[in-house]
Order: C-alpha cells, then sequence, then structure tokens
C-alpha cells in the first residue's frame, strides 16, 4: 500500500496548503476519487465547497472544467452542440464543458429537470449521445457537484435518478473558532488573494488508473458482502422510509470500502469501514415518510438506527 499511500499523502499536502481543517472532507474525496464516484457537496455559500473542488481537480494532471448551474442553463450548454460548417456542407458536434477528466457544477440544484437530464447518460455510463452517436468522454471521469441546502431559495430538489448516481452525497459544515481564527490569519498574510496558485498537480491519469486497479483487488470476506446487503435491503423495509436504497448502492458501499481501507493502509475491508461510510452512501438515496419527516427525522437518524439492529460480522 505504500505506492497508493504515497499519492495519497501527497494530495493531502498539496490541499493542506490552502484548506484549513476538513480532514474527513479530504480523505472522503480520495475515497470518492480512488472508487470511481461522484460526488455531491452540500453546505451553505462561504463554506468552501467549491474552493476544496476546485483544488481537488488541481492536484490531479488531468483536464478540468467548471460549470455554473442556472435556471435558465439548457442541455447544450453542458453536452455540446452541432455547428454547421460552410467548407463542408455538413454539420459537425463541438463537444461541451462536460468533455473533461474532472467537472465542478457548482450550484447543481438551481438548473431545471430538463439540464439535469442531460447528466444522467453521462453519470453512470460515460458517454453521451447527440443525433444518434455517441461520443466517449476522457478516462478517468469525475463529477464534483456542490449545492445549497433545498431549504434555501432558487434551489430545485434534484431527481431521485439523479442523486443515486452519486458514490457519495458529504456535508460541509462551518468551521470551529480555531479554524476561523486560522483563515483570517492567512487572508490577512495576503495568501487569499491567490490560492489556487499555491497548488500544484502531483497525480497523473495513470498514476490514478493504477491506483484504483489497486483498490479493486482489496480483499473482501463474504460476510461482510452479506453485511451490506442487509444493511441495504433494511432500508427498503424501515416503516419511516418510502423510499429506500437500490442495488447501486450496495455497491457504492462496497468500492467505498474497498478505497477507505486502502487509504488507511489495508488490503483487506472491516465492518467499521462499511459502518463510517453508511451515512454518506445511503443518505441522499433515502426518502422519508412524510409523518417521519414532520418528526423532524433524518435519513442519518435511519442509517444509525438500522445499524443498530443488523449483527456485525466477525
Amino acid at each position: 500500500m505504500s505506492h497508493l499511500t504515497r499519492h495519497a499523502d501527497a494530495i493531502r499536502g498539496e490541499l493542506s496548503k490552502v484548506i484549513v481543517g476538513q480532514r474527513d472532507l479530504a480523505e472522503l474525496l480520495l475515497v470518492a476519487l480512488l472508487a470511481d464516484g461522484h460526488v455531491l457537496l452540500e453546505g451553505v455559500p462561504g463554506v468552501a465547497k467549491t474552493l476544496t473542488a476546485k483544488l481537488l481537480a488541481r492536484t490531479l494532471s488531468v483536464p478540468f472544467s467548471r460549470l455554473q448551474f442556472t435556471p435558465d442553463l439548457m442541455p447544450s450548454d453542458v453536452l455540446g452542440t452541432s455547428v454547421f460548417r460552410p467548407q463542408k456542407g455538413e454539420f459537425e458536434f463541438r463537444p461541451g464543458p462536460i468533455f473533461a477528466s474532472v467537472v465542478l457544477i457548482d450550484e447543481i440544484n438551481r438548473a431545471p429537470a430538463k439540464t439535469q437530464s442531460a447528466l444522467f447518460e453521462v453519470m453512470e455510463e460515460r458517454q453521451i449521445t447527440h443525433d444518434g452517436t455517441s461520443y466517449p468522454l476522457p478516462a478517468p471521469f469525475v463529477v464534483l457537484a456542490t449545492q445549497n441546502p433545498i431549504e434555501q431559495e432558487g434551489t430545485y430538489r434534484l431527481p431521485e435518478a439523479q442523486l443515486d448516481r452519486f458514490l457519495f452525497k458529504l456535508s460541509v459544515g462551518y468551521p470551529t473558532v480555531e479554524e476561523e481564527i486560522a483563515i483570517l490569519e492567512g487572508h490577512h498574510a495576503g495568501f487569499g488573494d491567490t490560492p489556487l496558485d499555491a497548488v500544484q498537480a502531483v497525480v497523473s491519469a495513470a498514476d490514478l488508473h493504477q491506483l484504483r486497479e489497486q483498490v479493486r483487488r482489496q480483499h473482501v470476506e463474504p460476510k461482510l458482502l452479506e453485511y451490506i446487503a442487509r444493511l441495504v435491503g433494511q432500508t427498503r423495509a424501515h416503516k419511516g422510509l418510502y423510499l429506500g436504497a437500490s442495488p447501486r448502492a450496495s455497491l457504492a458501499l462496497l468500492n467505498g470500502a474497498k478505497a477507505l481501507a486502502a487509504l488507511r493502509g489495508r488490503d483487506f475491508i472491516t465492518p467499521e469501514d462499511i459502518q463510517y461510510l453508511a451515512p454518506m452512501v445511503l443518505r441522499h438515496r433515502l426518502q422519508l415518510t412524510p409523518e417521519r419527516e414532520m418528526e423532524g427525522g433524518t435519513p442519518d437518524d435511519i442509517v444509525k438506527q438500522i445499524l443498530q439492529q443488523i449483527e456485525v460480522p466477525r
């Protein structure tokens, strides 16, 4: 695991040049990167969601693009469009900003359903279809999306099918007083003007492919596969849930646990890896019943209950 640990530490080191605190967030972003999954970052404006995603992209030597989602954004603004070439007398496809290895979508829940639907194929199949022709996206391909809490003005609730395509939903909270003091000190010292310039690319596309192959070969006991299936299956039978998790959630939990174990220096996963990642994998895939919502319950509460109910394999 020394090869993987060396690259992970290099990425962490670059992020720490600018980001104060948020160690858990950095680790989970690395887990998603190694597990070949997309990430949804939710938090109020101003807690460095976009900055963190941009910095992570800068540590990778791969093409990067950023999309600002707005209510008037059209699918062609994301995927690309056909342009007529008079010299050739035919239309030619011009790729949109989605054709990059790391795509940052800022405020994803401010665009309407028509634009959100443009992401369904690209997030799952890593290709788009335009005028009957399929265009593959570059490898690797990762979507890092930020969203404001849905209670805020001008936001739309994302479709369930789209949420299911995100490996993790991560909540970005406010910094502690000590961390905010460190942020102020850095900004006052003049560091806040060009933070992106301080971060360098330390991992290539070939390196990332090799690390992902290493993660896929992680050892998993059959009893842990059964544990994952029981956890996810219980969400479909829970009385407080209107919608449970799909088999895609089971795969996400398995792949995430493999990557987390590798980051922590092990070539095998444990029940603790699964329990730690369960809230991030499941919270955006579950829908509470109206009664449970009125009681003030959350998906994380349900996940915690299920983890306590299912026997842990040893």
